[in-house]
């Protein structure tokens, strides 16, 4: 029997769910273990995750990887994670947390966001002159919702001052793991992106922006030290070597943010070549060698995991929440849905009964149209007025129609969006590749093909994109390999070409698709104000 390579502990900790799988320096993924961790909701628009969760959630699946497949994980030599992004955790100098994790979702910093940064002119409540600083220094700037550390910090320093005075360092989802895994206190370049400080003008050397710094409301010393995302930050402590059981000896790479890590795990690490992310939301990616951004479109190149270049993301608000909302709202007790089993339990039946049923249906799902904004929409439009409807429907539509349109929707928005992607980077895109867990539907790739327009290639292993990025970080980051290597260690399982017959109805379509944005966004703002 041949030898075990090195492997990566590659760690992906998202809003639902501690998961952590083995990687190989090829990108072969060994093994999946998955733990949830609770999300705790709270009035006023809160949203925390209590970090002793994942932690302890982390050496369960650990534990669990280690069960199934002992001489791999004998064979770890890193760890390196993904994690969801725009948290804050704020900790003592010992380390140890003063404050739950205020996520991504949570809003109750707006209010401070407004007060700390607002000025005459204003665009969304800031001072315009510090959206151009920001613009100019960053590529981006704080969200106005209040839900990145910029606003978080604000909410401890004056909803809680004796735990801003205890403060020793503000740390994101990201850098706090790294924390407990090591002992060290640092920020990644992506991770630290949306504190809104620091100066990303050079992709190889991502500093603190002392005039964003003095301006931002927060201790200079309270921020941490940034390092490149394939920085060996140390080795396993002993504490953590205990706790997920394994040696002292094991090091640690800095890691990435989940969209970063997507954007490596989907092999689409050569310049202007994109990826279209599907899951829960969805986002266009691709790594550039400038930074830029389009302010009208909402799409901008920020730091990544690869030193020497940009990260452009369109990121769009709902993708797959619009097949858990049908399936939680519209299917009835005897759809093929349910009998194939609950989402929550068995995804990949779900995925079946959809791929079962949309092929049914003809392309146009028989004149009904369907707008996936459940829940406004970030780009092209940066809108939160905006909300999902059919269009169209008569006695005649079945669940099976509404079911294809709400596949067709998702890929008439992501149109919308790709013409923004185009001009963003100079060129049409000819061919996507595509991952995430939407992706496991060869329906809706189709769908997407036909629609956009363009090849679709299919990551052979959707749900594993971001540990995959991991494992690649890491490896990149032990010198195992380099990100040039990495397009050639992927392989699609399949590739969807669009077919001709198409073309036309859903052209006219996607016309209609945008002059009802267009016709509906005044009636938007007026039905949800």
């Amino acid at each position: 029997m041949s030898a075990i390579p090195p492997q990566v502990l590659a760690i992906d900790l998202g809003t639902s769910g501690m998961k952590a799988a083995l990687v190989a320096a090829d990108g072969t993924v060994t093994g999946w273990a998955e733990r949830p961790v609770p999300l705790r909701v709270l009035p006023g628009g809160g949203a925390e995750q209590d970090p002793a969760h994942w932690w302890a959630a982390l050496a369960e699946v650990v534990a669990d990887l280690g069960r199934a497949h002992p001489a791999h994980l004998r064979a770890v030599t890193t760890v390196c994670s993904s994690t969801q992004g725009e948290g804050t955790i704020a900790v003592d100098a010992a380390g140890e947390p003063l404050t739950p994790c205020i996520t991504w979702l949570d809003m109750r910093g707006a209010a401070q966001l407004r007060r700390q940064f607002g000025g005459f002119p204003a665009y969304q409540g800031m001072s315009v002159r510090r959206t151009l600083r920001w613009l100019r220094l960053t590529g981006g700037m704080p969200s106005p919702t209040g839900k990145d550390p910029a606003a978080h910090m604000l909410l401890i320093r004056d909803e809680m001052p004796q735990v801003y005075a205890r403060t020793a360092t503000f740390l994101n989802v990201l850098d706090w793991i790294n924390l407990k895994l090591t002992g060290r206190t640092v920020a990644t370049v992506d991770s630290i992106l949306t504190s809104w400080v620091t100066d990303n003008r050079r992709p190889g050397r991502v500093r603190y922006s002392p005039a964003l710094v003095a301006g931002c409301g927060i201790d200079r010393d309270k921020l941490p030290p940034i390092v490149a995302c394939t920085e060996v930050i140390g080795t396993l402590s002993p504490t953590a070597a205990a706790h997920l059981g394994l040696p002292q000896t094991v090091r640690v790479v800095a890691g990435a943010i989940d969209n970063t890590a997507a954007a490596v795990g989907a092999g689409t690490t050569a310049d202007n070549d994109p990826h279209l992310y599907l899951g829960t939301s969805s986002w266009i990616a691709a790594h550039v060698p400038a930074k830029k951004t389009d302010v009208f479109a909402q799409i901008a190149s920020v730091p990544c995991a690869i030193g020497d270049r940009y990260l452009m993301t369109a990121l769009q608000a709902t993708a797959g929440a619009n097949l858990t909302w049908l399936k939680d709202k519209i299917v009835e007790y005897d759809d093929p849905l349910i009998g194939a089993g609950q989402l929550s339990r068995d995804e990949r039946s779900i995925f079946d009964a959809f791929d079962a049923i949309i092929p049914t249906v003809p392309a146009g799902a028989n004149g009904v149209l369907y707008m996936p904004w459940l829940y406004g929409e970030r780009a092209p439009v940066d809108d939160p007025h905006l909300r999902a409807g059919f269009l169209n429907i008569s006695l005649d539509t079945n669940r099976s129609d509404l079911l294809r349109a709400v596949f067709e929707g998702v890929a008439l928005n992501t149109r919308w969006l790709s013409g923004a992607v185009d001009r963003f980077l100079g060129s049409p895109v000819g061919s996507l590749a595509i991952t995430g867990g939407g992706a496991r539907s060869a329906a809706w790739c189709q769908i997407f093909a036909d629609v956009l327009g363009v090849e679709i290639r299919r990551d052979p292993q959707p749900v594993a994109v971001n540990v995959r990025g991991a494992g690649w970080i890491g490896a990149v980051g032990t010198g195992m390999l380099t990100f040039g290597q990495i397009p050639g260690l992927l392989r699609a399982d399949r590739v969807f070409t669009p077919t001709p017959a198409h073309r036309v109805r859903y052209d006219e379509a996607f016309d209609i698709y945008c002059d009802l944005h267009r016709r509906l966004a005044p009636v938007y703002r007026r039905l949800n104000p």
